[in-house]
């Protein structure tokens, strides 16, 4: 018996040991044929063990115990896992987290598919459910007398049992405790006198030597029903579960002298609610001249609830409240707030600005058709979720302002009424189309906005866009895009332009001179538009990559019928694991607004003929896993295309808290 208590010493032992030497124990209860020696066997199946199974390695830690005993392993094994939703742009992340969607997110397993959980272990009836079982293999009788007789083990969910895989000391003790309670059952059912002195002996020298593991897997099994308990009683939802991300911004925004602008004189002192319209004076856009804004502090915040009824859909409500006015928009023309080196997390969410009012930013429903293919459909679904992906320049992690965070050109609509179907291909190509009606949170229903709601314009009338988008992948490295969209754009007092101007970024355009004299008749009633862009990133290292866009879109004004044609283009660099792993390092240069014709339409926008260029520098640092900090550099030259404005600097930094 020493030499026996000198190989449980050793803290790795096959399976196939194990249970041999259980099933040898288990002789006292008349597991094996009668007149056998269970300390006999046990010293010769142990003794087998350490000659076969000596240069077994450890490779899994997933015991093949009864039910009672995989939970304890469960606990022994399993690692606590914080919510990480800041992912590393140096490669593509699988995006389960509804909350956003990543720049060229690859997931791991199909669209439906669920990754199989290594410690669901099911029980078996009969060894030869255990496909990799044979009779010629030495413990066979052994596993055969424990398996069909007394139904002391559990196979793999994919009916293997795995003998040569090496065993910890608590993984033998969790089997020893499944059998030891199968013994004693049938001690209580009156089969003692099947006992035999020296078997009970091995058993209790078995049970006295891994005391401590018993003990030890016995409190957490103790835990951790009470914690499962806790749990089930304070539990928000069966289905449902909550994501946040909350941002800090402290921006500031200044030039070297006064800038010009165009837009009303309501809006002198009231950038924010002010310039929401363009006017003439004397057939010319009404041009201001304002000075430099004082420094502001702002929050903006998401909280996700995603809810699975199956494990494959999903329905996405996201809720967001913040009051951030960012102080670069005093200098913005009507038309161009919230737009060249505004901070995409330095705004407000709803209908007036700087009022943290709470509304429903995201509410849809996805659903996979197969496994390649997934339908979203829902009242408020975000485009940006489906489109215009960039791995360096996804706002969470790369590029950080409204221009740089995608194509400015597209899309007239940012949330709306519909539907979106994606169809993963095969590993190259990925195809995604989609028809949404305009329903945009930050848009004033009073006004007549979030038309597919509206019964006077409905879901086909008012503002809508039809989407089509073909990515190609050669590798995961390096990634092309090529969109195309279709809008139909609602007129507002005559105007077309501001939040749903799109692929007019900026500015407002109306019927030309003779109209909108005093911000009254713009004389349009609605344009039609056609959108191309192009999009592309290359990680050429693990440390290093490229990325551009180039888009053109042309509107066409009714009822006037004619065109003015707009293109804008950026390029950049990426730098993934910058001085940090999981940090992103981006410098990007943009062209966001080029009017190729139709100038003498734009009521506000145009300038004085100049083009407006951005020079844009972040960096992502992630301090762990739910906390990163963003400060981000903007210089605007030729601001509101007037060639006579000074450079307007912008500096924002921003803490991001996710969980």
């Amino acid at each position: 018996m020493s030499s026996l208590n000198n190989r449980w010493n050793s803290l790795l032992l096959s399976p196939t040991s194990l249970w041999a030497a259980l099933c040898i124990a288990g002789t006292a209860a008349g597991v094996l044929a009668p007149g056998a020696s269970a300390s006999q066997n046990l010293l010769k199946s142990s003794q087998h063990a350490a000659d076969s199974e000596s240069a077994v390695t450890l490779q899994e830690s997933l015991p093949l115990v009864s039910a009672q005993a995989a939970a304890s392993s469960v606990v022994t094994n399993r690692q606590e896992v914080n919510p990480h939703l800041v992912a590393s742009a140096a490669k593509p992340v699988e995006a389960s987290d509804p909350l956003v969607q990543g720049s060229d997110v690859q997931p791991m397993y199909p669209p439906d598919a669920q990754p199989a959980e290594p410690n669901e272990l099911d029980q078996v009836t009969s060894v030869s459910q255990l496909t990799d079982v044979k009779p010629t293999d030495w413990a066979f009788q052994a596993l055969q007398s424990l398996v069909e007789r007394y139904g002391c083990i559990v196979g793999y969910p994919d009916k293997t049992y795995r003998g040569n895989r090496a065993l910890t000391r608590y993984e033998f003790a969790a089997g020893l405790n499944a059998c030891m309670d199968r013994i004693n059952e049938l001690i209580a059912a009156g089969t003692a006198d099947l006992v035999k002195k020296e078997d009970l002996l091995a058993v209790q020298k078995l049970q006295e030597e891994f005391a401590a593991e018993l003990a030890t897997l016995r409190g957490r099994v103790g835990a951790l029903e009470a914690r499962t308990a806790t749990l089930e009683k304070q539990q928000f939802s069966t289905t449902t579960k909550l994501n946040g991300l909350v941002w800090f911004n402290l921006s500031t925004a200044n030039a070297t002298r006064d800038v010009t602008y165009e837009g009303p004189d309501s809006g002198r002192n009231d950038a924010a609610n002010g310039r929401f319209f363009a006017t003439r004076t004397g057939g010319q856009p009404t041009r201001q001249v304002t000075g430099a804004p004082e420094p502001t502090f702002s929050f903006l915040t998401w909280l996700t609830f995603n809810t699975s009824f199956s494990g494959k859909d999903s329905l996405v409500t996201q809720l967001t409240a913040g009051n951030g006015i960012s102080p670069v928009n005093q200098y913005a023309s009507a038309g161009f707030f919230n737009a060249y080196g505004s901070p995409f997390t330095d705004q407000t969410a709803g209908t007036l600005n700087g009022r943290s009012d709470v509304v429903i930013h995201d509410l849809f429903y996805s659903f996979p058709l197969s496994e390649a293919i997934k339908v979203t459909v829902g009242p408020r679904v975000n485009w940006y979720r489906h489109f215009d992906f960039n791995r360096f320049t996804f706002f969470l992690t790369g590029a950080s302002s409204f221009d740089s965070i995608g194509s400015t050109q597209t899309n007239a609509i940012d949330r709306g009424s519909g539907l979106v179907v994606e169809w993963n291909i095969n590993k190259q190509f990925r195809f995604a189309a989609a028809y949404l009606g305009e329903n945009t949170e930050f848009l004033p229903s009073q006004f007549g906005f979030n038309t597919s709601s509206n019964p006077n314009f409905g879901l086909f009338g008012g503002t809508n866009t039809a989407t089509a988008e073909l990515t190609f992948s050669p590798s995961q490295s390096l990634n092309f895009r090529f969109t195309y969209n279709y809008s139909r754009i609602q007129a507002y007092g005559g105007q077309v332009g501001g939040a749903i101007g799109e692929p007019i970024p900026y500015g407002y355009v109306d019927a030309g001179p003779g109209f909108s004299e005093g911000g009254v008749g713009g004389g349009l009633k609605y344009a039609f538009a056609n959108t191309l862009a192009f999009n592309f990133d290359w990680l050429i290292t693990p440390g290093f990559g490229v990325f551009g866009r180039y888009s053109f879109g042309n509107t066409n004004l009714k009822p006037i019928d004619k065109a003015v044609d707009v293109q804008s283009f950026q390029v950049g660099v990426g730098f993934p694991d910058l001085l940090k792993k999981g940090g992103l390092g981006v410098v990007t240069f943009m062209m966001p607004m080029d009017i190729i014709r139709g100038e003498r339409y734009f009521a506000a926008g145009a300038g004085d003929g100049g083009t407006m260029y951005a020079l844009e520098a972040s960096y992502f640092y992630p301090l762990n896993d739910n906390l990163a900090l963003v400060p981000a550099f903007y210089a605007i030259f030729n601001a509101n295309n007037f060639d006579s404005n000074p450079t307007v600097f912008v500096g924002n930094l921003r803490a991001q808290f996710s969980f």
